[in-house]
């Protein structure tokens, strides 16, 4: 069975900043949907692009790689409620119906609350989203001006028909009661991102912020066999600015093909352009000298660390190639 993949999509530059708050990596699920008869809801929120497998098909018909309802026969419209990865304001949505060709919905609308406590019974639904048309087998890029921090959204689409990817762009919030406490800093999950790297041959410098221990080798940031001068280096945004009291490096999986050092440089900037941030990265101050790296381990640093002044960007440095899984920088908001 040929499989077809989606075309590469370009998040706007405008929105390369922000997190997918319904990304399923960093916890977000389906809490409810009117109907899932085709396919199942939770599968729009996946991180991978859609694909479309020709011939396949399960027992209720054509499997299709997102969220599909059956053909409305009575009056109304499908729905399903998103619990989001972390609570943030919305700054955009992407509503994406690619593969989705003769059963995409005709229109959608998005509504969303805020109930930390999961309780949606008593809950104010604010329309984020009005009925806006829909065509096949595309992105529809919505930008949202409201502002208030959001922990559900319910996507209603009329009358019926599929969703392939559901994207939920915004700022991360994190709740003040958390503020005091050690947090991950730049996780995806408290809004971490990747700015620019040098090589992503094997495995993307993004799933060195994603939760848990990696998966396999696969689940990493690894580069080609370094062949002349230098070493490779990516630099990533925090999520949340602060002080870093805790650094791991995890070479988990990377065997014989983890960096011989590492060594990270840090910086607090407010305002600046990700191609200033490339150019100028080389130059920033060192969080932490270089550091020798083992196979498949958990490196934990304290007292090595240099600087305790707060920051908001990252520079790390692998020395020179190889493969890293995760790194965690763990401090107080600041």
């Amino acid at each position: 069975m040929a499989t077809l993949h989606a075309p590469e999509f370009e998040i706007p530059t405008e929105y390369q900043h922000l997190t997918n708050l319904a990304d399923a990596r960093i916890g977000a699920k389906v809490t409810q949907c009117s109907d899932e008869f085709f396919a199942d809801a939770q599968r729009m929120l996946q991180f991978e692009a859609p694909i479309f497998v020709e011939g396949k098909f399960d027992d209720h018909g054509k499997w299709m790689d997102g969220w599909e309802t059956r053909r409305k026969r009575i009056a109304g419209y499908d729905w399903a409620i998103i619990k989001l990865g972390v609570a943030g304001t919305v700054s955009a949505l992407d509503l994406d119906t690619t593969f989705f060709t003769g059963n995409y919905p005709a229109s959608a609308s998005v509504d969303a609350c805020f109930a930390p406590d999961d309780d949606l019974s008593r809950v104010e639904w604010i329309n984020i989203l009005e009925n806006s048309a829909l065509a096949p087998s595309q992105h529809h890029l919505f930008n949202i001006q409201h502002q208030q921090s959001f922990t559900h959204l319910r996507l209603n689409i009329f009358p019926d028909g599929g969703i392939a990817r559901f994207r939920v762009y915004g700022h991360v919030k994190i709740e003040s009661k958390y503020s005091d406490e050690n947090l991950d800093l730049v996780a995806l999950k408290n809004g971490g991102r990747v700015v620019a790297y040098s090589d992503a041959h094997f495995g993307h410098p993004r799933n060195l912020i994603n939760p848990e221990r990696a998966l396999n080798m696969g689940d990493g940031w690894e580069t080609k066999r370094r062949r002349a001068p230098g070493f490779d280096w990516c630099i990533l945004a925090l999520g949340q600015t602060g002080i870093i009291e805790k650094i791991e490096i995890d070479t988990a999986h990377f065997k014989g093909n983890y960096p011989d050092e590492v060594s990270i440089q840090g910086i607090f900037i407010e305002q600046a352009t990700d191609a200033q941030l490339i150019s100028q990265s080389m130059f920033w101050p060192f969080l932490l000298q270089a550091q020798k790296m083992q196979m498949d381990h958990i490196h934990t640093f304290v007292d090595e660390i240099i600087s305790k002044q707060k920051i908001s960007h990252i520079r790390i440095n692998m020395i020179p190639d190889g493969g890293i899984s995760r790194i965690r920088l763990w401090g107080k908001i600041a």
